[in-house]
């Protein structure tokens, strides 16, 4: 059966996450979602790339909003079907974030004059590495399809506007010493111990807090892994620390990467940069963005972690993510959505799109 883009969001959620979609397999949910819009948004002009859907208005709008979706989710972990109970929508992919993708759905069919011309991105492979990402992809191949005054990502937010993202650079803080007998360990260089001085830097660490826009960035450099150890009895030659900084927008990757190098500056140590991702400054000063500020009724806050709104930053695009349900029970197998959120953030964006 086609999805009925017109029925109730809630509804229209319900039925999205019941057709699975882990990542690298949303071919029938493409399939599904592109004979929905070709039905039932006539305005529309619809194209596919892969398995993702793009679709977009011509109406010859002053300016052009863009709402961004990804179609997949992580594996399901028993948690499909879908099952509503007392205004919860229980299931895979209600938080993240098909609910956010029911509600871009449901506007692309039912608001017939709107004040902005729209392009709708459904995209795949979100939830696995970059280099899948169906946005990467669509950046690469149909870079005018992306060209938008304003972003929207339907990312869970809680309801709030969730405006631009941190950066993220990992780091591995090595460290060498030199092997021997445990029972001689005067005779060897214990490497393990080197990284306690790592640890302490760590602990110590203080986090700066950014205001940019209204929105407050806590930044936080964390330890996450541990590498070390040949064998119960031996003094290890090598062991590894991998840090991760989690950064404000105004700083750029180089000058994370600087300031990662100060706070271990001093110790014996190698660094190597393994993972680096910009962040997104919010833009909420730009026309388009204050005005779904305004019709959100100022409900603002930074995000906290990275998503695909840096892409759109990188273009000069400011983008937000605003959609409805928990980032926290991303991922879990209780993941939930409050139906109440659907219906609150469907009205919001309806309200600005008309505007």
């Amino acid at each position: 059966m086609v999805l009925d883009l017109r029925a109730d969001p809630i509804a229209l959620t319900a039925a999205l996450v019941d057709i699975p979609s882990e990542s690298r397999h949303e071919q029938r949910i493409a399939d599904e979602i592109e004979a929905a819009l070709r039905a039932q948004a006539p305005g529309f002009e619809v194209i596919r790339n892969g398995d993702a859907v793009l679709a977009r208005t011509n109406l010859g709008r002053p300016s052009r909003v863009l709402l961004a979706g990804h179609t997949d989710t992580v594996p399901a972990a028993d948690n499909l079907p879908s099952r509503l109970v007392d205004g919860v929508l229980h299931g895979c992919g209600t938080s993240d974030m098909k609910s956010g993708d029911a509600v871009f759905l449901h506007l692309a069919a039912t608001v017939v004059e709107p004040a902005h011309d729209i392009t709708l991105v459904m995209y795949d492979c979100e939830e696995i590495e970059s280099s899948a990402n169906g946005l990467g992809r669509i950046e690469r191949e149909l870079p005018e399809w992306l060209a938008a005054d304003v972003a929207i990502l339907g990312e869970p937010s809680g309801g709030y506007i969730e405006a631009g993202c941190q950066g993220t650079i990992r780091v591995i803080v090595g460290a060498t010493g030199t092997r021997a007998h445990s029972a001689r360990s005067w005779l060897g260089d214990n490497a393990i111990h080197k990284l306690g001085a790592v640890m302490q830097r760590l602990s110590d660490y203080q986090p700066r807090d950014v205001d940019i826009d209204g929105c407050t960035y806590r930044e936080g450099l964390s330890a996450v892994r541990v590498d070390g150890g040949i064998a119960g009895n031996v003094i290890p030659d090598a062991a590894a620390l991998t840090v991760n900084f989690r950064f404000a927008p105004d700083r750029t990757v180089d000058a994370a990467v600087e300031h990662v190098h100060r706070v271990f500056d001093g110790l014996d140590v190698t660094f190597e940069v393994t993972d680096a991702a910009a962040g997104a400054l919010p833009g909420l000063t730009k026309p388009a963005a204050a005005a779904l500020v305004a019709a959100a009724g100022g409900q603002v806050r930074a995000k906290y972690g990275w998503t695909d709104v840096a892409r759109f930053a990188a273009l000069g695009i400011p983008a937000v993510n605003y959609g409805p349900g928990d980032p926290n029970l991303a991922h879990r197998v209780d993941e939930h959505v409050d139906t109440a959120q659907i219906t609150a953030t469907t009205e919001t964006l309806r309200k600005y799109l008309l505007a």
